[in-house]
């Protein structure tokens, strides 16, 4: 492997390779820009036959114009590839974010999503896949600066890792989360690149990357399925809104602008939640259990009729006695579909008998006649004294207010102590009053599908997975009924008293127990002696669970400091801080939640500002001070960890404390600074 930098004069010309590949980036960019200018330019006025075709075409020029956008500060292409005896149009292929193409149709960048592309990720000695030479680039914002040449032919070439590739892992960060796309190893990229139709299930440890390939994974599904994902919908599920707010710009640096965010709690929001429930009242409440609950208790709305029904049309009566009813109501409960579908074949059904009569009493009656019958008044009182509309909310209300209602359809499910954790000390007089908790958010979800079907959409990524409850799965798997998922978590970093004990749980409550089970456990964020300090934990918290196996080699990125006393803590944190600014990149101090008001007054006395999760970092603003409740999934340069222990005694117990610390351990890029004043988790001691 060779590598290559700037000056132009190391290869005693300046029209040497590097300069070379510079005209090709400046061709590549007027290449793009040409397009851009191609597609502003089209004129609608005659191609459309009204204003609505108007209004979606002009959305689509729109969003076509933002995919084009050339990005000042992002390389336009990341590789190259040099075929040895391919069969495609010449043997040169660069490999970028996005297609380009120059006045003729001819390539000037591969979108490293086309199958031309994939050998970048997947060649090696032992299987070239027909490439003689892989060469990767590097920049400084976005102009090339060295390129690294592999030359998969030359056995007497061996396999080495690539210093720009690791460069470009450690490269500072400042801002949110950024793509990966120049990075993907092959492990990753397999998962990336499996098939629209099965669901992936995605283990991985802190640094391993899961999120950025769940992201990835996206978008090539985008490029892959674009015309049948257009139609269904993308969505993609974080844990919370500081966390979304860090991912927000990867798909739209690699071109895809109509994905979906949001959190579960955004997903279940028909009732606004203002309450809080104790652990172990979310713990029942999040049992799947709870589904056969809900579901009792909207059937047990269901009347058998006991009179006949006597339909007045003209001089006419028809009557379909009480029997006859019955049997259509039986028979809608015993097909077991969703309660509002019933309601409404329900009148049909009634109906259609009364047609019947009708017929063999010399009539001919059409379907107009049918779906008048059907809004006949005396059809609508049995159906509405048979089969009543249901509120979700209601209902649900109803459960967690009455007694003797939730025993009723509880019984032989939750025992007496279960049942009691969920009912209200002081029941709510309505829904708009009632201070609903999360976990109540999600029953009515639940109670809301029983009654209707929920929307399904083509592909949801559901990251941080592990937290989630069973009911909170099977919200998530009612938006995916139809389509596929891909699922991305780590089951040492469950933080949560209802968090998953295995993936096969979790699929099967997603409604997926098929898919398909992958694990990352080769680390490429955290440096290996920070890892192996935090995996320290995990016999005591996820026995069983392998360690990450961190590819990077960082000596003296893990500092351990115990302070005098609690009155020093603050000040020692606050010189942490200032020493690790020093530094280029971002700095996360992270803290036990209790800890965050504290802290968040001594930096304001040391006059240092800081940002809260979420808030995008900035070249001048690069500390954010983090409650260790919201660090999941974020990641920081530097980090300071402010006392272990009380990270582990804000949970509720010391498995979820452990995972908590865990987490708060395994969020630095480069380097981590502990200090701590009581003494430091016995599990953490080697």
């Amino acid at each position: 492997m060779s590598v290559t930098s700037t000056p132009d004069t190391a290869h005693g010309a300046a029209d040497g390779p590097l300069a070379r590949e510079r005209a090709h980036l400046a061709d590549s960019r007027s290449a793009l820009r040409a397009m851009r200018e191609d597609v502003e330019s089209l004129d609608i006025k005659d191609v459309t036959a009204n204003w609505v075709n108007a209004v979606i075409l002009t959305r689509q020029i729109e969003d076509r114009i933002k995919a084009l956008a050339d990005l000042a500060d992002t390389p336009l292409f990341f590789g190259r590839l040099d075929y040895l005896h391919t069969t495609q149009e010449g043997q040169r292929f660069y490999i970028g974010r996005r297609h380009v193409h120059d006045a003729v149709g001819d390539p000037m960048v591969i979108d490293w999503r086309a199958p031309v592309s994939q050998p970048y990720y997947q060649a090696s000695r032992k299987n070239p896949q027909d490439v003689g030479l892989r060469r990767r680039f590097g920049y400084t914002g976005g102009e090339l600066t060295a390129y690294e040449d592999e030359h998969l032919s030359d056995p007497a070439e061996l396999e080495r890792t690539s210093r720009l590739l690791q460069a470009e892992i450690e490269r500072p960060r400042v801002g949110p989360m950024r793509d990966i796309v120049a990075t993907i190893q092959p492990e990753q990229d397999e998962i990336v690149r499996s098939d629209l139709s099965g669901t992936v299930c995605v283990q991985g440890g802190p640094g391993t990357g899961k999120t950025a390939v769940g992201l990835h994974r996206v978008a090539y599904l985008l490029y892959a399925h674009r015309e049948r994902l257009a139609r269904t919908g993308t969505l993609v599920i974080g844990p919370n809104r500081s966390f979304l707010h860090y991912i927000e710009q990867v798909l739209p640096a690699l071109g895809e602008l109509e994905v979906q965010q949001a959190t579960v709690d955004d997903l279940v929001a028909h009732v606004e939640v203002r309450g809080t429930d104790e652990a172990a009242t979310a713990v029942v409440k999040g049992d799947a259990r709870m589904a056969e609950v809900l579901r009792r208790a909207v059937r047990s709305h269901v009347a058998l009729p006991t009179e006949p029904l006597m339909v007045v049309r003209g001089s006419r009566r028809w009557r379909v006695p009480a029997y006859e009813l019955e049997e259509m109501v039986r028979e809608l409960l015993d097909r077991d579909i969703r309660y509002g579908a019933a309601r409404e074949a329900l009148p049909q059904r009634i109906a259609h008998a009364v047609l019947v009569r009708m017929e063999e009493a010399g009539e001919a009656p059409d379907d107009r006649v049918q779906n008048t019958v059907a809004r006949n008044a005396a059809v609508k009182a049995v159906v509405k004294e048979c089969w009543p509309a249901v509120d979700p909310a209601k209902l649900v209300l109803r459960l967690l207010s009455d007694p003797e209602f939730l025993a009723a359809h509880a019984d032989g499910i939750l025992d007496e102590d279960e049942q009691k954790l969920l009912l209200w000390a002081k029941p709510a007089r309505s829904v708009k009053s009632a201070k609903w908790s999360a976990a109540d958010a999600v029953l009515i979800d639940e109670a809301k599908d029983l009654v209707e079907r929920t929307h399904s959409l083509g592909h949801v990524v559901l990251d941080e997975a592990q937290d989630l409850s069973p009911m909170q799965y099977r919200a998530v798997g009612r938006r995916c009924t139809t389509g596929s998922a891909t699922v991305l978590g780590d089951l040492a970093q469950g933080t949560t008293p209802w968090a998953t004990g295995s993936w096969a749980q979790a699929l099967e409550h997603l409604g997926k127990p098929e898919a398909h089970v992958e694990e990352l456990t080769a680390g490429f964020r955290v440096p290996r002696e920070v890892i192996a300090y935090a995996s320290r934990l995990l016999p005591h918290m996820s026995p069983g669970l392998a360690p990450v196996e961190s590819v990077r080699e960082n000596p003296g990125s893990l500092e351990i400091r115990r302070v005098d006393g609690p009155d020093d803590l603050d000040a020692s944190v606050v010189a942490a801080c200032v020493a690790s600014l020093a530094h280029e990149g971002s700095i996360g101090l992270i803290a036990a939640d209790a800890r965050i008001a504290p802290l968040a007054e001594a930096l304001a006395a040391a006059g240092l500002t800081y940002l809260s999760p979420g808030e995008e970092t900035t070249a001048d603003s690069r500390l954010t001070l983090v409650p260790a409740s919201l660090a999941k999934g974020l990641e920081y340069d530097y980090v300071v960890l402010d006392e272990p222990a009380a990270v582990v005694d804000g949970e509720p117990d010391e498995r979820t404390g452990l995972r908590r610390l865990y987490v708060a351990l395994t969020r630095a890029v480069s380097g981590l600074t502990v200090l701590h004043a009581a003494d430091i988790p016995g599990q953490l001691e080697g």
